[in-house]
C-alpha cells in the first residue's frame, strides 16, 4: 500500500536516529532527500541501500506532482531533510499537502528536531510558545519585529550564525535590553552550548565570541502588566 513517510534524521549526533526510522528507510521504495550528498553519509552509516532522489526548496514545486504519481502507482516513499524533521523550516509541506489532497496516507515518525531541546534547555516558560522559524531578511522584517514585541508567549527562532549578533541587537531595539533570551548552538554535537541571560548580556557574549554552527534562539514573551489592586 502506498504511503508517504516523513522521517526525522539526527540534528548532529547519529545515535539520535531511531530504530524505526532506520527500518522505514530500508523498507520504502524510494527516499527523497534535501541534499543527496549529505544524506548518502547517513544512509551509508546505517547500511541503508534504498534508492534516493533529490527533493529540496529549489525543485519541490516541480517534483511534487511526479512524486504523487509514484505514490498513486503504489510506491512507498520516505522524505528526509539534511537534519531534523522535514517541513519544519525545511522542504516537506508542499508534498504533504498534495498527498492529503489526493487521499494518500501520510505518516510522520517522531524524532529529532532542534527547537524542542532548545526550548526545554532555555528555562523559559514552555507551557505556551510560538515557533517563528527564520525571520524575513529584509522585506517585512521590521513589521514582524513590531508584532513580536507584543507577543506574550515564549518565541522560538532559527538564526544563522553570521546574523546572530545583528538579530540580538534588533532584540534590544524592539524587546528591550532586559528581555530574557537563550541561545543554543550545535545541539547534540560535541561543542553544544547554551547561553542564557538578558538580551544585553547575551549580545555582549557573542560580540566577543563569534558563534558557529546551527543556532536556535528562545525569547521570553512580553510580560503582562500587573493590574493595580485599586482598579
Amino acid at each position: 500500500m502506498s504511503k508517504l513517510y516523513i522521517v526525522p534524521t539526527p540534528i548532529g549526533n547519529l545515535e539520535d536516529m531511531t530504530f524505526r526510522a532506520i527500518k522505514v528507510l530500508k523498507e520504502v521504495d524510494l527516499i527523497l532527500a534535501e541534499d543527496t550528498r549529505t544524506s548518502s553519509k547517513l544512509l551509508k552509516h546505517f547500511e541503508i541501500g534504498t534508492q534516493m532522489h533529490s527533493h529540496h526548496m529549489h525543485n519541490e514545486h516541480q517534483t511534487v506532482e511526479h512524486t504523487v504519481q509514484k505514490l498513486k502507482n503504489g510506491q512507498t516513499i520516505a522524505l528526509i531533510s539534511d537534519a531534523g524533521t522535514p517541513a519544519i523550516s525545511d522542504p516537506g509541506f508542499l508534498l504533504t499537502r498534495a498527498c492529503v489532497e489526493n487521499d494518500i496516507p501520510v505518516e510522520c515518525l517522531p524524532g529529532a528536531t532542534a527547537f524542542v531541546p532548545a526550548l526545554v534547555n532555555s528555562g523559559l516558560p514552555n507551557d505556551k510558545f510560538v515557533f517563528e522559524g527564520f525571520l524575513p531578511d529584509k522585506k517585512g522584517r521590521q513589521t514582524r519585529f513590531l508584532a513580536l514585541a507584543e507577543e506574550t508567549r515564549t518565541m522560538i527562532l532559527y538564526v544563522s550564525p553570521h546574523k546572530l549578533v545583528k538579530t540580538l541587537a534588533e532584540f534590544e531595539t524592539y524587546f528591550g535590553k532586559e528581555r530574557q533570551v537563550s541561545v543554543s548552538r550545535e545541539l547534540s554535537k560535541l561543542h553544544e552550548e547554551t547561553v542564557r541571560g538578558s538580551v544585553e548580556e547575551v549580545l555582549k557574549h557573542f560580540e566577543t565570541k563569534p558563534p558557529k554552527g546551527e543556532i536556535v534562539v528562545i525569547v521570553a514573551g512580553k510580560q503582562k502588566e500587573k493590574k493595580n489592586k485599586n482598579e
